[in-house]
């Protein structure tokens, strides 16, 4: 049982996570569909790692498999609080961590595994075996979540917009005692049930809420100075995992991130290039790329006022879609 006594501070600070952290989630999800209960509610996901036959991904889920605990508690730096914006922003603050603290979280959460070379290495921050984890991340992420990073992005919207209403009709109490079952709240103190125990302070800097149908069977706490505690927690499974992704023809002609980025400006609301970022879980540099692309294609147009880049779908790139033009 973690003890998690939180400050006033923290209190006035507490919000959600405005998106998944693409190299998190893969991480978190490539050890929760180990297990009977994930796989059995994420089927879609299951028969994407079973599906896929290339000797790359097998490799990478090996690698993965081998590193990471089969369940558990997770290496505290695979979940890294920047490199939110992209899949490569997360693997280089991966990269960035001093030898130390892998050294550190290492050692607690291999407390149970038996030693392996493999696992020596990465606890030495071994430069090869951190590659190793790299490449395994980007292609498990590419292969089993990316198909579905939209569906992923929606349902986290719609957990966020959920906890929004209960917190406006039961208060702060309300929503800190409702996360889940193995999550407590008398205040001040937050009792969680995760995979490790203490007793700590707040650090002052608030609380961040991340609802995830990856998490595992229990809540995940990331504690760390001058950072805002972390708070993962499992919720139900919904539809966006129950049904694999039909065949997209419009990905087939533009590519799956492109055809992404083209349909979120069909989507209500300005759209710069910030947004279309965040949206599809690309970089900045990525996102300003497939809209140069589409722009040169014919599919959007683009209006700058000031330093921000407006886009928006252009009739041909609204046709394609089969649906009107933003206004």
């Amino acid at each position: 049982m973690l003890r998690l006594r939180l400050r006033s501070a923290d209190l006035r600070r507490i919000r959600f996570a405005d998106r998944l952290h693409p190299v998190g989630t893969a991480l978190l999800a490539s050890q929760a569909l180990r297990g009977p209960t994930v796989a059995a509610n994420a089927p879609a996901l299951v028969d994407r790692v079973g599906g896929v036959t290339s000797g790359d991904f097998r490799a990478a889920t090996a690698a993965l498999a081998h590193l990471l605990p089969a369940r558990g508690r997770l290496p505290d730096f695979l979940t890294p609080f920047d490199g939110l914006e992209s899949l490569e922003a997360g693997l280089d603050a991966i990269r960035a961590v001093p030898a130390r603290r892998v050294r550190a979280d290492v050692t607690a959460a291999y407390a149970e595994l038996p030693a392996t070379s493999l696992r020596r290495r990465l606890a030495a921050a071994d430069p090869e075996v951190f590659d190793l984890l790299v490449r395994a991340t980007r292609t498990w992420f590419e292969a089993v979540l990316a198909p579905h990073w939209a569906q992923l992005v929606l349902a986290h919207q719609r957990q966020v917009e959920t906890a929004a209403q209960q917190y406006a009709s039961t208060g702060l109490d309300g929503l800190l005692d409702g996360l889940h079952p193995l999550i407590r709240w008398r205040a001040p103190v937050l009792d969680v049930e995760t995979w490790w125990s203490g007793d700590l302070p707040g650090t002052g800097q608030g609380l961040i809420l991340v609802p995830s149908p990856l998490a595992g069977m229990r809540p995940r706490v990331l504690v760390e100075p001058d950072r805002p505690v972390l708070l993962v927690y499992p919720v139900a499974v919904g539809s966006a995992l129950i049904a694999a992704p039909q065949v997209d023809p419009l990905a087939r002609l533009l590519g799956r991130t492109r055809a992404a980025v083209l349909r979120r400006l069909g989507e209500p609301g300005g759209h710069t290039t910030t947004t279309l970022a965040r949206a599809t879980g690309i970089s900045l540099a990525s996102a300003s790329e497939h809209a140069t692309a589409l722009r040169g294609a014919g599919l959007l147009s683009t209006d700058r006022t000031g330093g921000a880049a407006r886009h928006r779908l252009t009739p041909l790139g609204a046709h394609l879609l089969g649906a009107p033009p933003a206004a």
